[in-house]
């Protein structure tokens, strides 16, 4: 899970990130973190007991969260989007080894795909359906087809 030592860090923090050059930008607070994904802070603080976040610590003990915080805010949010559990998140975002990270996130694709795969099967019933003329799309030859691929 995560260390028991906070990060300190300063209102500004250094930072470098993949789009910019090396720049000090302001870190922030848990409120405005929450405000900037239109989520509630206990959300944050759940997410750092359960591991998938590690925010660093002002002088006065307070949470301050800079890019690579809203980076993995993203990602956890996207993840659970795809329907990924935390604990998936967190073993997909553990900082080992990148051949063990690889393979993680080769399981995860390929069980979304499949999910992909089911919601389109899904989908394809349904515009049958929509599109039937029978009075119970259920007796149509069309529909039973897509059906009996399955």
């Amino acid at each position: 899970m995560k260390s028991s030592a906070a990060r300190t860090v300063p209102a500004t923090a250094h930072v470098s990130t993949p789009r910019m050059s090396t720049q000090t930008i302001p870190t922030l607070t848990i409120g405005e973190l929450a405000d900037r994904f239109g989520m509630a802070t206990h959300v944050l603080r759940h997410w750092e007991t359960v591991g998938l976040l590690t925010p660093a610590r002002d002088g006065n003990g307070r949470r301050r969260y800079g890019a690579d915080d809203v980076v993995r805010v993203t990602v956890v949010l996207r993840a659970k989007a795809a329907g990924l559990s935390l604990e998936a998140i967190r073993e997909m975002l553990a900082p080992d080894s990148p051949r063990a990270r690889r393979d993680r996130l080769e399981r995860h694709r390929d069980a979304l795909l499949l999910r992909i795969a089911e919601a389109r099967a899904s989908l394809d019933l349904i515009e049958c359906a929509l599109g039937c003329d029978h009075d119970d799309f259920t007796t149509c030859p069309h529909f039973r087809e897509l059906i009996a691929d399955m």
